[in-house]
């Protein structure tokens, strides 16, 4: 087994000390920079629409097989992204879940735990189950700031109550709310408050954040570890579809903003050296299947809910939309409705790979996927995709739950556009115009940043250091691709995946009726 922190408790407690001090690290940057673009597909890097982040793929490492970790959703890979860990490590494994100590009748949003305080404040110290990068740099003595204009950045530093020095001096911003409050008045004294969201793209409030970042964070300096969390191209690619005319405006949005942050680093003397990552969450598809999973179940004979009652039946199923995924939690566990629920999805037309708990026929256990928590719904499904362009030609079509219609864009499926998202940096410690073939991961930004800034990580984390992306780097590790599949009756389903050095990646994963073309 390896050595993790399976029971983190937040504060940190002192004896963590010993394992977050600088040891190792070869780093020549004296910054690091993380700016993620919310959804951003790797192929859509441009110089018309975006100049900025093009040229730091020229200048920099551009890592051509990156993943993210399944379900592609944002929580999750802002978990992972903070922790260097899989879902199974993180206990992310929703956008939203169903854990009946938070609400024992609904899911609930997982980027929104300041608010489990009001239900009961212990929940805040199991809430994740590893330390994220702030966190340890904190422990390490070096502050931190984090911006983000979606909720799911506070993932990346949860303390609210801080204890040490570099803690007390770091800060956080999400969604228009700042922690300390010194800085949340100083914030609105100076850009006004969090404008609403009026249209697509949402570029106010990405701007505002950025400026929340560079005039209000940095305005006294700029510290070793900063984070920016753009919301776009995400929510208009949502609205519209991947290609549209609006999502290629908020590609255009947040390459202006990421314009404005190298602007603030070249003016406060930083630029030259500071590491600069950008990552996304996820990639992104276009729907082609809109399915209301829930009345299906009802019309084929399921008592199929979207809520639970006070004490719900045995074998009602909660239905949980993670859009491209669907979490089903089974009251009581009920064995007969798991297996007659499993035997429905192989004959529909939208599931594209299942997941239990136990081992099923024609089915991955939740820990082949590495989402096996305590809190994992009875079943998971991945819903099914193809290869086919939408209307503005950009490929990656997928069946979808609720929240969106046919023709508009979503994802958190196993879908290779999906899965495989974007990640660049570029700066002092990374060779200049090259291309990494090798598999990389959300899971590894965390240990790289960490081995930059010269911080021992506490655990083995999932993820691994990308030091042959560095300049005089050492050889990339060998990488392998394998295979495994699941079959039933006339249904299967395979899974591909593959591993450099001791991390491992989902490259994609569909199933379907034997005979059927997904």
């Amino acid at each position: 087994m390896r050595g993790r922190w399976f029971n983190f408790v937040v504060p940190l407690c002192a004896a963590v000390l010993v394992f977050a001090t600088p040891a190792f690290g070869k780093g020549r940057a004296e910054h690091v920079l993380l700016v993620v673009w919310d959804g951003m597909r790797p192929d859509f890097i441009r110089d018309e629409t975006t100049p900025h982040l093009a040229h730091l793929r020229r200048a920099g490492v551009f890592f051509a097989n990156n993943h993210c970790v399944y379900p592609s959703s944002t929580n999750v890979n802002g978990a992972a992204i903070a922790t260097g860990d899989q879902p199974q490590h993180t206990g992310i494994i929703g956008n939203e879940e169903f854990r009946a100590a938070v609400d024992a009748h609904k899911p609930f949003d997982t980027s929104e735990f300041p608010g489990l305080k009001q239900i009961d404040p212990a929940l805040n110290a199991r809430y994740m189950s590893a330390p994220t990068i702030a966190e340890i740099l904190h422990r390490a003595g070096i502050w931190t700031t984090i911006a983000g204009a979606k909720p799911v950045a506070q993932l990346f530093d949860r303390l609210r109550e801080r204890e040490s020095d570099a803690g007390k001096k770091s800060s956080l911003i999400y969604r228009g709310k700042a922690f300390p409050e010194s800085v949340a008045a100083r914030t609105v004294e100076v850009l006004g408050p969090f404008p609403p969201r009026h249209g697509f793209p949402n570029d106010a409030q990405d701007r505002w954040t950025t400026r929340a970042l560079t005039e209000i964070l940095w305005k006294e300096e700029v510290p070793k570890f900063s984070l920016l969390w753009l919301s776009e191209p995400d929510l208009s690619q949502h609205d519209s579809a991947p290609g549209s005319m609006t999502a290629l405006a908020a590609l255009k949005s947040s390459d202006d903003n990421l314009g404005r942050v190298i602007a603030a680093l070249k003016e406060k003397n930083c630029l030259t050296n500071t590491d600069i990552f950008v990552v996304s969450d996820h990639g992104f598809s276009t729907i082609d299947l809109a399915v209301d999973v829930a009345a299906r179940l009802r019309a084929a004979g399921f008592d199929a809910v979207r809520a639970f009652a006070d004490q719900p039946p045995r074998g009602q199923v909660l239905v949980v939309t993670l859009g491209g995924s669907v979490e089903f939690y089974v009251a009581d566990h009920d064995p007969v409705t798991i297996s007659r629920l499993v035997e429905f999805l192989q004959r529909s037309d939208f599931a594209g790979v299942i997941f239990t708990r136990e081992p099923r026929p024609g089915t991955f256990t939740f820990a082949q996927a590495m989402i096996e928590t305590a809190d994992a719904p009875d079943l998971l499904i991945a819903c099914r995709w193809k290869s086919q362009p939408n209307e503005f030609k950009v490929p990656g079509e997928i069946a979808s739950d609720i929240g969106h219609t046919a023709g508009q864009g979503s994802h958190a499926t196993l879908s290779p556009f999906d899965m495989h998202n974007t990640l660049l940096a570029s700066g002092p410690d990374f060779r200049r115009g090259w291309t990494d073939a090798t598999p990389s991961g959300n899971i590894d930004v965390t240990p790289t940043i960490l081995f930059l800034l010269g911080i021992q990580s506490p655990h083995e984390m999932d993820g691994r250091v990308l030091s042959e992306a560095f300049r005089g780097g050492q050889p990339a590790p060998a990488a392998k691709t394998r295979k495994i599949s699941a079959a039933h009756e006339r249904w299967q389903q395979t899974l591909r995946l593959t591993t450099a050095g001791h991390a491992t990646y989902f490259d994609q994963s569909n199933g379907g009726q034997v005979g059927q073309r997904p």
